[in-house]
């Protein structure tokens, strides 16, 4: 299959960008494919129990953002400079993207806050990443708590980090999903933001299964395809954690639907899958699904509207077929759907 990018292209008006969440996360829309009838439905996510049935196996990703975006400057300069974490490595060892990319070389020194965290570039990858070793005292994690700031994507331009809604932080609170309890992504797993607490115990009370793992959302979630021919994109390695109790529920589905919430639940499930089974498992995936690819073991997809030419949009346009999703992304733009990490939603069953 000869796929280009530009199969993958569509037009979207920039104020059609969501660039900020609602006061009620289950408030946001939802739109609803049928893929074997080829039909859209509009309703809302708070009615999403109404397309559940007893038994089905709903899949979360329980990673939690990090504040992995960090401002500071240059020692003896005093150049700005913005640091990404992407990956940890040993020894106090960050895989990075840095910017400006051209003056953040190979032994430049970088200190951050009061000197919380002092950053020494040891190391450039043939892509660009920079390694990075921190130094620090007490616990990296307070200290990254201290001086780091949530990395909000950059098309959500009216957001920032002393907006407030409802009493509460939106950077901390609502680019995170109420269940995030596994420290490690730099992106929200987007689809997850839509689920409130009370929305869940509606979604058990229906006799729904609510299991989780962990993907760590980095590079690979949100780097740009820059390949015509998108069988030759490669994406950055994540780590992912499926445990024994979702392994269970899961492999004693009995033909019952598995549900997974977002694209990371996807891949992470489709990482281990073999012959309908799945198996306990931590380890790193590179795992980049587009159409062709054969899927064994998601009945159903809750997810975003996403970016033109993305992987995530790709495996979209994978399990509900490339003509048919795009077709429901323009019928959304003439309803008016919001997009993006803070927009509407689809389940694509």
């Amino acid at each position: 299959m000869n796929l280009q990018l530009s199969d993958f292209e569509y037009d979207l008006p920039k104020d059609f960008i969501a660039q900020k969440p609602l006061e009620r996360r289950d408030d946001s829309r939802l739109m609803v494919l049928d893929r074997e009838r080829k039909s859209i439905e509009h309703s809302n996510f708070h009615h999403l129990p109404d397309f559940l049935a007893e038994g089905d196996i709903l899949v979360l990703n329980r990673t939690k953002v990090i504040p992995a975006r960090l401002r500071g400057r240059k020692e003896g300069t005093g150049g700005k400079v913005e640091v990404l974490l992407l990956k940890m490595r040993e020894d106090r060892r960050w895989e990075c993207l840095a910017r400006p990319g051209r003056s953040v070389k190979v032994g430049v020194k970088v200190r951050f806050g009061q000197d919380e965290l002092i950053a020494e570039v040891i190391g450039v990858n043939a892509d660009g990443i920079r390694i990075i070793r921190f130094d620090y005292r007490g616990d990296f994690g307070r200290a990254l708590d201290r001086v780091g700031e949530i990395p909000i994507p950059p098309y959500i331009r009216d957001f920032c980090t002393d907006r407030r809604l409802d009493g509460q932080s939106l950077v901390g609170e609502r680019y995170q999903t109420v269940y995030a309890n596994e420290e490690g992504a730099v992106a929200s797993p987007t689809a997850g933001l839509h689920f409130s607490e009370e929305l869940l115990e509606r979604i058990k009370d229906r006799g729904v299964k609510v299991v989780f793992l962990t993907l760590h959302l980095g590079l690979g979630s949100f780097q740009p395809i820059r390949v015509s021919e998108i069988e030759k994109h490669r994406i950055q390695a994540e780590f992912y954690r499926i445990p024994e109790e979702t392994v269970r529920t899961i492999n004693e589905k009995d033909g019952r639907r598995i549900i997974a919430v977002g694209t990371s639940t996807i891949r992470a499930l489709e990482t281990v899958a073999e012959d309908g089974q799945v198996k306990a498992h931590s380890d790193w995936t590179q795992l980049f699904i587009y159409p062709g690819y054969q899927f064994q073991m998601v009945s159903a997809l809750i997810t975003n509207f996403h970016l033109p030419g993305s992987s995530n949009l790709l495996l979209a346009s994978a399990f509900a077929g490339r003509e048919f999703l795009l077709s429901a992304y323009r019928e959304a733009i003439k309803e008016r759907y919001r997009f993006y990490s803070f927009g509407d939603a689809m389940l694509i069953k």
